[in-house]
């Protein structure tokens, strides 16, 4: 598929979410936050951070916008990533007339926040505005979308492929007023300092420490938001989110039961769903890399559990080998994948896979041919204390077989760029957490985005390439029945087993903190009527569902 948007969808998503679960114990700051509580009809919201302060840029289309604009502006439909599902917003539903065509209904009597009528004009408006400035176009829908029209309240976008998937990317595109950016001279750098949606919040105060979002009270369903505004500070320090009486923020605590609940066991509560898979991924344009049994060695020698333990507290469970992000996923598995893609740590099966790529045992060590022990360098970004801690417990595990591991730490930045180029031998990074089962598989095994090491990849960074699994996601692209999609992840989980493009190693959690002090509703384990990540437009759902406490 040539849709680099699901890529940096996927990156853009898990990036966010990456850091939060990478940098793990580092996730607090030095500087005070702006408020000392707040009040009984207001949310504090740790779910934006200043560097260390803010940027006044509410512009929805830019990389470095506020996490605010998701409460101002809003998209057709709200895609839950943990169930796949959609919520209508400003779309009442959608038709798939075939793979190549998808009818959206759009809502009438919704305003902007500034009191004039919004219409499916100000959808089409939005998409050409996209088509026009390339660089707004961070879902990358002009790589799918042939042309878009309006007919009264309904909007046609014609694809340029079969590609039902592509429906969920549309969904998500948020809408902006045509009465005001068609008067923005440069809607690329402009910050939208005085933004206009649809949303239920409008900009209030704002100053580079702290800002606040209004309830918008002409908002089409203002009677189902219950708090009057929104408080985000610059700073989200975890001492100060225990202390200054936070509602909703999103940051991992170590002992989460102590630190946070313990700070007020009758309202404070947390959610860790997984997000994504972390897992080991081997550059498989080298060897041994690129030897399948050497990579079924490593999946066989590790014990996925533990690390899992000793880098998330226990927090995640450890992965499957199907690629799959479960329990999300689960009305996927293939049941005919032995224990469900679960690979217990087999020594004796590891040391058969790895006699088959070369490697046998000498004196306690695992050596080549000559006699020389195998060494591998695995990279992990510095400052990720949890990837750290689950790396650190592989390395004592590969070390038990004779296998010896060395730690490549660079900084964040530097981290990114090997991963991308391909600059690295084994290195830890994650995928999946879309929310859709295609999205996560064509990011992590379609040949379309293979690139040669030294040149930047958007996505399948481990570089597999396989002419049988790109005609698989390209019959899951093309089909919208159930059971002919099942019978196709049903192969691609047996490729990610048998093939071992990336070793899964245990789901990385979305880190939700929240009480029930003042609001309840919050989503839940039990109510996964959202996705806990407080940069997307999920964001929507949890406000239009929060009820007075």
């Amino acid at each position: 598929m040539n849709t680099k948007h699901l890529a940096v969808r996927a990156v853009a998503a898990l990036a966010a979410a990456t850091m939060a679960i990478g940098l793990a114990a580092c996730g607090s700051t030095d500087a005070q936050s702006g408020s000392g509580g707040s009040s009984a009809t207001e949310i504090l919201f740790g779910g934006d951070n200043g560097s260390p302060t803010f940027t006044k840029n509410f512009n929805p289309f830019s990389s470095s916008k506020r996490t605010g604009i998701n409460f101002i502006y809003e998209p057709l439909m709200v895609v839950n990533s943990i169930k796949g599902t959609e919520t209508p917003f400003l779309a009442t539903s959608h038709k798939i007339i075939d793979p190549k065509t998808v009818e959206y209904t759009i809502r009438s009597g919704v305003k902007w926040s500034d009191g004039q009528a919004f219409s499916a004009k100000d959808v089409v408006y939005t998409f050409n505005l996209l088509k026009s400035n390339g660089a707004l176009d961070t879902l990358g829908v002009w790589q799918h979308i042939a042309s878009v029209s309006t007919s009264g309240d309904t909007v046609t976008f014609n694809l340029k492929d079969n590609d039902v998937p592509a429906i969920k990317i549309i969904d998500q595109q948020l809408i902006v007023p045509q009465h005001i950016w068609k008067d923005i001279k440069d809607p690329v750098k402009d910050t939208n300092a005085t933004p206009v949606g649809t949303g239920p919040y409008k900009l209030g105060t704002y100053t580079p420490n702290q800002y606040t979002l209004t309830k918008n009270n002409d908002y089409w369903q203002a009677s189902k938001v219950a708090a009057t505004s929104i408080v985000l500070p610059a700073s989200n320090k975890a001492l100060d989110m225990i202390n200054k009486g936070y509602d909703w923020g999103y940051m991992y605590m170590n002992d989460v039961q102590k630190t946070w609940v313990g700070a007020d066991k009758q309202h404070n509560h947390y959610w860790f769903p997984p997000g994504g898979t972390v897992s080991l991924f081997p550059n498989l344009t080298k060897a041994p890399y690129n030897n399948v049994n050497f990579r079924l060695g490593l999946s066989n020698a590790i014990d996925r559990t533990a690390i899992a333990k000793d880098a998330e507290e226990g927090y995640v469970d450890a992965s499957t080998q199907t690629g799959l992000l479960l329990p999300n996923q689960k009305s996927w598995v293939n049941s005919s994948i032995p224990n469900s893609g679960v690979v217990k740590q087999s020594k004796t099966d590891a040391l058969k896979y790895f006699a088959s790529a070369g490697y046998t045992e000498s004196g306690g060590k695992l050596v080549d041919s000559t006699g020389k022990q195998l060494t591998l360098t695995v990279t992990v970004p510095s400052g990720y204390s949890d990837w750290l801690r689950g790396i650190e417990t592989l390395q004592n595990q590969l070390s038990a077989i004779g296998i010896s591991v060395k730690l490549n730490q660079p900084q964040p930045a530097a981290y990114t760029q090997a991963l991308n180029n391909g600059d690295y031998d084994l290195i830890v990074s994650s995928f999946g957490g879309t929310g859709d089962v295609y999205t996560d598989y064509s990011n992590l095994l379609n040949g379309d985005f293979y690139q040669p090491v030294g040149t930047a990849a958007s996505a399948n960074f481990e570089r597999y390439k396989d002419s049988a699994t790109d005609s698989l996601l390209s019959q899951l692209k093309s089909t919208s029945s159930e059971t002919e999609q099942k019978a196709i992840v049903d192969q691609l989980q047996e490729v990610v087993y048998n093939q071992v493009p990336v070793v899964g190693m245990f789901y990385g959690g979305l880190w939700s903190l929240y009480s029930t002090k003042k609001f309840t509703g919050w989503p839940t384990e039990q109510n996964p009527y959202a996705s806990p990540t407080t940069w997307t437009s999920q964001v929507l759902m949890v406000v239009t569902n929060l009820k007075k406490a």
